[in-house]
């Protein structure tokens, strides 16, 4: 008699066996080796291979696909992002903003106004020079100290102050810089006598504190000078520049150039001016948050401070 498997070999989980059977083992060799659990006769022939599924070719899966109902695709389209404005050109046309003057500042210039007058006759009736005077020169930071002060040489700059492109010097000798206390530290380039007097010198550029903050659609910059002088203060801006020029406390002056970080719209712009500050109003251009209120300067451009050195 013939003992043998009448099942298929089963494998299945790392373990094999038969289907005929229940032992299972994780072996090959004891696979092999497990007695038959059906007697039988023997058979010369072959036992048929189990049938394999049919497996459907590349044209028949298409014909299948073709048969399927087709239904009408719908396509969505997602909306395409808002596209930035372009920056435009620093080069555009200077536009003055308008300058809202406050009632507090309109007061406090009628008061200066008198008190100015009333010291100008007293200047006129005595020539006398107060110790502690400044000199009235540009660059000059001397003092009166006595009739000796009168016979020292002014070291002072007979040009006028330039401002552009975020670089600051005088027209008199263009040693450039970028930092504002650098610039008005930068010794004279001319010699002559100290003026004492108010009369016929010109005004005196200083620091001024400033300051900026910003919202969803608009940006402020703040200059605390107090008693600007509208007739004589301006602020002139296009849409990525602005060139603030203020008067203050009568002989003082204040100038900034900014090469403004976004852009804005020039004409919904504005500035108002109080007794104790000056706020300029910018509207964006777009809504969007500023990293900063002026653009860096680009790395290709050439240092320029080294020349103050």
């Amino acid at each position: 008699s013939c003992t043998y498997h009448p099942g298929v070999p089963v494998f299945h989980d790392a373990l094999k066996g038969w289907s005929c059977c229940k032992r299972r083992t994780t072996d090959f060799s004891d696979f092999l080796s497990i007695v038959g659990c059906t007697k039988g006769l023997h058979n010369s022939e072959k036992p048929p291979e189990p049938v394999k599924p049919e497996v459907k070719t590349t044209s028949e899966r298409k014909e299948l696909s073709e048969l399927k109902p087709k239904f009408q695709e719908h396509i969505i389209q997602a909306p395409k992002p808002l596209e930035t404005i372009k920056r435009p050109s620093p080069d555009e046309p200077m536009t003055n903003l308008q300058l809202k003057v406050s009632a507090s500042l309109k007061q406090a210039l009628d008061k200066l106004k008198l008190s100015s007058e009333n010291e100008g006759k007293k200047e006129e009736d005595t020539d006398e020079i107060k110790i502690g005077t400044a000199c009235k020169n540009a660059g000059c930071s001397k003092t009166y100290e006595g009739p000796h002060s009168t016979e020292e040489v002014c070291i002072y700059h007979s040009g006028v102050p330039i401002f552009h492109e975020g670089m600051k010097y005088w027209s008199c000798c263009k040693r450039k810089t970028s930092d504002f206390n650098t610039f008005l530290a930068q010794e004279g380039c001319a010699r002559g006598a100290h003026v004492w007097s108010k009369k016929d010198a010109g005004k005196k550029v200083v620091p001024c504190r400033h300051d900026w903050h910003q919202t969803g659609g608009e940006v402020t910059i703040s200059v605390y000078a107090k008693n600007s002088v509208p007739d004589l203060s301006y602020v002139e801006a296009n849409s990525t520049m602005v060139n603030i020029h203020i008067v203050f406390e009568g002989e003082k002056e204040f100038h900034r150039s900014v090469k403004l970080w976004g852009v804005i719209d020039v004409k919904r712009s504005y500035v108002n001016m109080t007794a104790t500050k000056i706020e300029l109003s910018m509207r964006k251009a777009e809504p969007l948050l500023w990293a900063s209120l002026e653009l860096p300067v680009s790395n290709t451009q050439p240092k320029q401070e080294s020349s103050d050195q």
